[in-house]
Formats: C-alpha cells, structure tokens, sequence
C-alpha cells in the first residue's frame, strides 16, 4: 500500500517533494500545489489531500443534519486530524500512502 519514493531534490518551485508533500495535507496548500506543481509525487499528495478535504465536509455536513447520528459529529473533526498528521507524517518520510478508493484515484490522476 505504500511506496517508497525517493527525493528527486526539486519539487514545487525549488522546494523538496517531501516537505511540499507534507504540505499538501494543509487543504488549501494542496489545492494550490496540485495547480501548480509538475512534480507526481507532490501532486499525488496533493489531489488525496484535496479529495479527503472535500469529503470530510460532505460527510460532515450531512452527518450534522440527520439526527439520529448527529451525536457522532463531535467525534469526525479529531478523528480526520488523526489522519490528516498521519498523512503528513507519510509523506515526509517520502511514501506514497494511497488511501483506500482515495489513493487510486489519485495515483492514476496525478
């Protein structure tokens, strides 16, 4: 599920991939690196980090308004955190961590 990749010493605008990929993972900065970076593996980060964004507020949205587990929203922030400094984690140590369904699609995207 993870690949190692190895530092190609230029990633987005002279900056290295692992630490423009940790970044990634700072939603908006991912959605301006998968703009403007050439680099695939910033880019991978960057589209999951954006794709994993966007859906936590979808589901966060909707899990707000249905009350029968509206109770269960408190728990959606802290745990996409968890994941979000895993993922950063991940991406320092220069992997390319696919998420499950997530990771593909950006994989082939990116």
């Amino acid at each position: 599920m993870a690949d190692q990749t190895p530092s190609t010493g230029g990633g987005t605008e002279g900056m290295d991939p692992k630490l423009a990929g940790l970044l990634c993972y700072i939603w908006i900065v991912g959605l301006v690196f998968l703009i403007i970076s050439k680099d695939k593996f910033v880019r991978f980060h960057a589209l999951q980090s954006v794709i994993l964004g966007v859906a936590f507020a979808v589901i966060s949205s909707v899990v707000m308004f249905i009350p029968i587990v509206n109770f269960f929203s408190w728990i959606l922030w802290p745990l996409y955190m968890v994941l979000i400094i895993m993922m950063m984690i991940k991406a320092y140590a220069g992997e390319k961590y696919k998420l499950p369904i997530v990771g593909d699609f950006a994989e082939k995207s990116s």
